[in-house]
């Protein structure tokens, strides 16, 4: 069952730990994903070739819709937890509630901070905080082709009124 990769980040933390004993690579990756697309398949496998282990870290409903505006999440972050566990190269789940991921690098403290290839490493809202931690920030994913924005508004082109 995909829902035994997510945890709470306290659990969690004390599993990376274990597994940084273990001299495993531990990579973080983020974001709302909240209609899985092309771009987040490339972001996240090319996120976890850059270790042992994928972690991904899902925006809460609350931070989407603080980030996304009125109609977001599209799919609530049960539902998205579980989509995004099913993935064979994720390996564990974990959702926070701010703006940035900040607090989750500060608690993992990852070799590599993985982002999409929408960021630059200029970009990167959390470089400072990579930095202070001494992870790596790598721009996975190959060229942006799709963002979930671009469906939906596409979506709904189609499907509106009088284009059936």
């Amino acid at each position: 069952m995909t829902r035994q990769k997510f945890f709470p980040l306290d659990e969690l933390a004390q599993k990376i730990a274990h597994l940084k004993d273990q001299g495993k690579r531990i990579v973080l990756a983020n974001g709302c994903f909240d209609l899985i697309h092309v771009g987040h398949i490339r972001y996240l496998r090319e996120a976890k070739a850059r270790g042992d282990i994928l972690v991904v870290a899902l925006n809460s409903d609350r931070s989407i819709r603080q980030l996304k505006g009125s109609g977001r999440p599209l799919l609530e972050e049960g539902e998205r937890v579980e989509i995004i566990a099913a993935l064979e190269f994720v390996d564990f789940v974990t959702i926070f509630d701010d703006l940035t991921v900040e607090k989750v690098l500060r608690r993992l403290q990852p070799h590599v901070h993985a982002k999409g290839s929408d960021y630059s490493p200029e970009t990167v809202p959390e470089k400072e905080t990579a930095k202070a931690i001494k992870a790596d920030i790598a721009i996975t994913g190959g060229p942006k082709v799709r963002s979930t924005s671009d469906i939906i508004k596409e979506i709904k082109r189609k499907f509106s009124p009088g284009q059936e």
